[in-house]
C-alpha cells in the first residue's frame, strides 16, 4: 500500500525510529506501528498530524499525487 510505504519512507529520511515518531505525532508506539505496517488508517486527526510533521500533503500521503509539497 502506498500510504504506508510513504509514511515509513519520510520517517526514515528523517533517521527518527518508530517510537521518536509516535512521540512526536502524540499517538502510542503501537498505533504507529499499525499504521506503518498494515497501512492501518488514521483518523483525521492524526493524518494532519502525519501531514504536517513530515510537510507533505494529504494527498501524497494518500498516494493521489507524487509531489511532496503543500499548498499554502
Amino acid at each position: 500500500m502506498i500510504f504506508n510505504d510513504r509514511i515509513k519512507a519520510l520517517r526514515k529520511e528523517r533517521g527518527m525510529t518508530q517510537e521518536q515518531t509516535a512521540q512526536a505525532l502524540s499517538i502510542t508506539l503501537r498505533n504507529y506501528q499499525r499504521i506503518e505496517a498494515d497501512g492501518n488508517t488514521p483518523n483525521y486527526v492524526n493524518l494532519v498530524r502525519l501531514a504536517d510533521f513530515f510537510d507533505v500533503s494529504m494527498d501524497y500521503l494518500a498516494g493521489r499525487t507524487d509531489k511532496r509539497e503543500v499548498n499554502r
